[in-house]
């Protein structure tokens, strides 16, 4: 989260064109002063005081005490930085195990996969994990008669006409005619 809010920073620094033409400035010159900076700008003392600052704020520029100045210089350090570094990497992505818990708990009674789907969810994501859900009940490599898929359907869920269908649709499940005639097989698909 630091890392974050350090990124932001510096974005919301660089997002002015005030404080890039400072930047640009003190990149060509290695440092300056805020009277210089600002007759170099055509700004008052002040306002390049305000951009100074937030710049500093951002780790963009440090300052340092003279006599009679302050001056300002580049941060040199943070310009070398691929902008991957100063953003951050993209998280691992998760194992869907969360997502796949609460799409259970919330279209499922009882939160659990073994209680009755209460519908089927409409968003396809999601549809698919309650599918993949109703499929564990059946074993890969096996064929089943379509009046045993119906059985185990029903036991979740009411309409299992469509709970096939769907799980056609998804590759999740195969049917094919039976060769020795009588009812189609159906077989869940190996992952």
């Amino acid at each position: 989260m630091e890392n974050e809010n350090a990124a932001v920073a510096v974005f919301k620094a660089l997002g002015d064109e005030s404080r890039l033409a400072i930047l640009r400035i003190l990149l060509a010159e290695e440092e300056s002063y805020v009277e210089l900076l600002a007759s170099r700008l055509g700004l008052t003392s002040a306002t390049v005081s305000f951009h100074l600052k937030k710049l500093e704020a951002a780790g963009l520029v440090s300052c340092r005490r003279t006599q009679f100045y302050r001056i300002y210089s580049v941060e040199r350090a943070l310009f070398t930085q691929s902008l991957e570094s100063l953003i951050g990497k993209t998280p691992a992505p998760d194992d869907d195990t969360k997502y796949r818990e609460s799409v259970i708990a919330n279209f499922f009674e009882n939160g659990s996969s073994s209680g009755r789907l209460k519908a089927l969810p409409t968003q396809r994501k999601k549809r698919e994990v309650v599918l993949r859900v109703l499929a564990e009940a059946f074993e890969t490599g096996r064929d089943y008669a379509e009046s045993a898929v119906n059985e185990a359907i029903r036991a979740h869920f009411d309409d299992p006409c469509t709970v096939r269908r769907e799980m056609i649709a998804f590759g999740i499940m195969t049917r094919r005619h039976n060769p020795a005639g009588g009812e189609d097989l159906y077989a869940v698909r190996e992952e």
